[in-house]
């Protein structure tokens, strides 16, 4: 296909960002391999314990809507770990029909 009448499929990746290194990785390669690829938001500065429930129902929010903005969703599920709200967003993807992917097969 055209290069210039590709339409790209955007995939959103789901994950624990303590993670961060492996979203960065798979971000890359998802990227080179024509994808458009949403993450979370990282937090650098920001401790996990200082974030709001407020602003925490916001960011869940937010990236509910990533996943609707996507085709697909990406697990970073390195180690096998699968954190609660991953759970959740894997539940969202899956109620609304977006295709799912793993980094490491689940058992």
């Amino acid at each position: 296909m055209d290069i210039d009448n590709r339409k790209y499929n955007v995939v959103t990746l789901c994950g624990s960002i303590k993670f961060k290194d492996k979203f960065e990785e798979v971000q890359e390669k998802l990227t080179l391999e024509g994808n458009i690829v949403l993450i979370p938001n990282f937090f650098n500065n920001i401790k996990k314990e200082d974030i709001t429930s407020e602003t925490k129902r916001m960011l869940d929010k937010m990236h509910r809507q990533k996943i609707d903005m996507s085709d697909e969703i990406y697990v970073i599920n390195f180690g096998g770990y699968i954190g609660e709200s991953t759970k959740a967003e894997i539940e969202y993807a899956k109620t609304n029909g977006k295709k799912i992917f793993y980094l490491e097969n689940i058992k």
